[in-house]
């Protein structure tokens, strides 16, 4: 497995290794505030090549779950700082995800029971979880060309929030159903207008905050990840192939610090995307589907066959907080407690074990 600890280069980056931390939501930052236990868990696993934080909403509008953090304002920059620099000590890397929801929220979390927003006024059909059970998503509000505009502003004004924060860069939330693949699927976007329809104006709004957001804090601190095929959170494209190639050879002249794909038994779009992108390429590799976690050998195969220059892995890295030793010692590794996914305190979260510590209690 030693394709995976080789370096990298990645946007303005010199990585020490290709094992990517995955933005992974835990749902742990009570008002939207991320805390010491937040800086443990992010420190903990610095020697990942780069991390890459949870979803973070860069406004109110733009949450679409439980205790997520924001980064809209300076008290949520100030908090994000605590965590920048725990894995600047330890020698790491970091980007944050900026994630708005768009559709895939609910009036509970907004002041004044607002409703989400998207493209079109069409429900997801899921639900928001909450400790008082389900709430069925509503159907959201379309957006104006003036919420347009907002938004895109939105993720410029969270970007630079996260260059206060300390942040080496951002990635822009282009996958799983949130606001800015809704833009681009055409059964969340019924528009008729400049930003719906025809590919290249579904694909309108992901350009437009790229271009935004590049142009604050530069190309090279910018990323941007996205989902091909993917079904969650109510999502059904028609056009995939077509889509995504557009998409990669209208981002292609911007130089970004990277494409970061997450398949799903769309090994067939992730080879497109890989021939179509100049620049350094992370995959989350799911070649086979079913929603079981991406396998260490399945990343190394993808880097020794060239589809990808890096890995993003999830849960290997919420078990695994010394993941670089165990890939170069060959295992063991831990399993993930899918209980503590979600919410909660210190418990699957900062108490996984390293290897050093597993030894030394035999």
């Amino acid at each position: 497995m030693s394709e995976l600890l080789k370096p990298v280069t990645l946007g303005h980056l010199d990585l020490p290794n290709r094992l990517v931390m995955a933005p992974m939501t835990r749902s742990r930052a009570r008002g939207g505030l991320v805390d010491e236990l937040t800086a443990e868990y992010y420190g903990q696993r610095a020697g990942a090549g780069l991390i890459i934080t949870e979803g973070t909403q860069p406004c109110v509008l733009g949450q679409g779950y439980i205790d997520t953090p924001g980064l809209h304002s300076p008290e949520q920059a100030a908090a994000w700082r605590t965590v920048t620099d725990e894995v600047h000590r330890g020698g790491g890397r970091v980007f944050v995800q900026l994630m708005h929801a768009g559709r895939i929220g609910h009036p509970c979390l907004y002041p004044g029971d607002a409703l989400p927003m998207g493209p079109s006024a069409v429900p997801s059909g899921e639900c928001l979880y909450t400790p008082q059970g389900p709430l069925d998503h509503p159907t959201p509000r379309p957006m104006t060309m003036d919420d347009i505009a907002c938004a895109i502003e939105e993720f410029v004004t969270a970007a630079r929030y996260a260059m206060d924060a300390g942040f080496d860069g951002v990635e822009l939330h282009g996958a799983s159903g949130h606001l800015i693949h809704q833009f681009l699927s055409d059964n969340t976007n019924r528009r008729t207008d400049a930003y719906g329809g025809s590919v290249e104006r579904r694909i309108r709004f992901a350009m437009e905050v790229v271009q935004a957001v590049a142009d604050a804090i530069g190309p090279a601190r910018t990323g941007i990840r996205l989902s091909p095929g993917i079904t969650y959170n109510g999502m059904d494209e028609s056009d995939s192939e077509i889509l995504y190639r557009e998409l990669a050879r209208a981002l292609a002249p911007y130089e970004l610090a990277y494409l970061h794909v997450s398949e799903n038994d769309t090994r067939g779009i992730t080879q497109l995307l890989r021939a179509e992108w100049p620049g350094t390429l992370v995959l989350n590799p799911h070649p086979r589907g079913g929603g079981e976690p991406a396998t260490v050998r399945e990343g190394a195969e993808a880097l020794r066959s060239g589809l990808a220059d890096a890995i993003s892995f999830g849960r290997l890295w919420l078990a695994n907080p010394d993941l670089p030793a165990r890939v170069e010692a060959g295992g063991p590794y831990a399993e993930a407690d899918t209980t503590t996914f979600y919410g909660g305190d210190h418990r699957g979260y900062t108490d996984y074990p390293t290897l050093t510590m597993a030894d030394s209690d035999e």
